[in-house]
């Protein structure tokens, strides 16, 4: 029950910070959209110094050790990526599983049509997001702008985050993809509730007995 009620204020409180910050509600290339935008310049910057929790650290290893990222690096993009998808109230493990197909971490990625850094914004494309940034290579601006691309999509889309994902990649090909990659980055950052899903799966399977699944093979040698 303890936990339950936890969950239900971790909700509410992420809930009211993200109507407090006045996340797009339309694409963010949209004129409507870039006009409302947040500033980039006014968003909370994530404090590498502050004391990371254990999924922070659990991601930090998986990154170091799956992608090659350096240690530091790993740690100050977990603290971004915890600050800015809360502020979007979008899944941390989905701006992750989006950065490892789009740049596989690389911070100075560059791809098709200008597409630049982690998430691979395209500056021609969202204009009005980046009125402020100085530099979309730096991961905390790249990852801002993302997010909020990215919040915009999914709004936009009356909250369907594989319908946000098909606007952001292009393609039904790629919101299929990101999907696949989250269960990965999902698995690290919260293994626990990934077990206890697990347990009771396996909970609520029924025995088959042998006599149940040697029917079927008898009924077709009558046929």
């Amino acid at each position: 029950m303890r936990r339950f009620l936890s969950l239900i204020l971790l909700s509410l409180g992420i809930a009211q910070q993200a109507s407090a910050q006045q996340a797009p509600t339309l694409p963010a290339s949209s004129p409507e959209a870039a006009a409302s935008a947040p500033s980039v310049a006014s968003a909370p910057l994530a404090d590498a110094n502050d004391q990371p929790n254990e999924a922070n650290r659990r991601i930090t290893s998986y990154l170091t050790k799956k992608f090659g990222v350096a240690k530091e690096r790993a740690a100050k993009l977990a603290d971004i990526v915890s600050v800015t998808a809360t502020k979007y109230s979008l899944p941390p493990a989905l701006v992750y599983a989006i950065i490892s197909i789009e740049s596989r971490f690389q911070e100075k990625a560059r791809g098709q049509h200008g597409a630049t850094g982690l998430m691979q914004v395209v500056p021609a494309a969202h204009r009005g997001l980046l009125r402020n940034v100085k530099d979309l290579t730096e991961p905390n601006a790249n990852v801002e702008v993302g997010s909020a691309i990215l919040s915009g999509y999914v709004k936009a889309a009356g909250g369907n985050v594989q319908a946000g994902l098909k606007s952001y990649g292009g393609s039904n090909a790629y919101a299929a993809k990101v999907m696949q990659r989250v269960d990965s980055f999902r698995f690290v950052l919260e293994p626990d509730d990934d077990a206890k899903i697990a347990n009771e799966t396996k909970a609520r399977m029924v025995p088959v007995s042998e006599s149940s699944t040697s029917a079927p093979a008898a009924n077709r040698s009558t046929r």
